[in-house]
């Protein structure tokens, strides 16, 4: 008696110096921190208001193609941009996205203001983070008016896998270009601004829609009860 032996999936990696590391993830990085600051602009360019918040949270979406682009604003008193800084990152806002985080850490350190991250999620979370891990940059600018930036997404897949291989049982999910801008009004008040792109590959059932738009007000409102009630708090991170 026969048997068939199906082969073992294979995963294709790509090991690259951390030099070419570091040139891929800034030239990334530069292209989504202007993505970034196109979609802080109160301009419309194709947004469409989804809710306003009656704390004044301003949610709106944008499509493109598959694309669906996300943005919450909102403007916030005695709140300074540096102070709003602190937990303005892939890992804070990952764990308001999803409260079954099992592990989040800086895995390698580009430059001072660029770094690799590994989010893992378990069973136990949401179907859209569901047993995935994604393997992200964050890049943290500040730019000549005293805007801050921070830009966060996905690796490539090979680039990612060839970094930090995949768990067994773990799905390698995909974050497109996303982040924070904050926009220095005054001393103790800041315009924030949070993008979030998906790509579900076609259709996006409303009923996502709207509690992706309650996740988003309830990802700025929670950061900002972080900051009021630890406002001297700084994110740091091991090398």
């Amino acid at each position: 008696m026969s048997s068939t032996i199906s082969p073992a999936p294979c995963t294709r990696s790509w090991s690259i110096s951390e030099d070419s590391l570091r040139r891929y993830v800034f030239h990334a990085s530069e292209n989504c921190i202007q993505e970034l600051l196109s979609a802080s602009d109160s301009g419309d360019r194709g947004w469409k208001i989804l809710a306003i918040d009656n704390g004044g949270v301003e949610i709106s979406k944008r499509r493109t193609g598959s694309l669906h682009t996300f943005r919450s604003r909102w403007l916030l008193n005695s709140v300074s941009p540096q102070q709003f800084m602190t937990v303005a990152n892939a890992i804070d806002a990952a764990r308001q996205w999803d409260r079954d985080l099992v592990e989040a850490k800086y895995i390698k350190d580009l430059e001072d203001n660029l770094s690799i991250i590994r989010l893992r999620f378990g069973d136990s979370s949401k179907p859209l983070f569901r047993n995935r891990e994604f393997i992200v940059y964050e890049r943290r600018e500040n730019m000549d008016d005293g805007t801050l930036v921070v830009a966060v997404a996905s690796l490539p897949k090979e680039i990612a896998a060839g970094l930090q291989p995949k768990q067994n049982n773990a799905i390698r999910g995909l974050l497109l270009q996303s982040g924070w801008v904050v926009e220095k009004l005054s001393d103790h008040s800041c315009m924030v601004t949070y993008v979030v792109q998906l790509d579900p590959a076609g259709w996006l059932p409303k009923c996502f829609v709207n509690r992706l738009n309650t996740k988003l007000v309830m990802i700025i409102e929670n950061l900002k009860k972080q900051v009021l009630a630890c406002p001297t708090n700084v994110v740091e991170h091991d090398s």
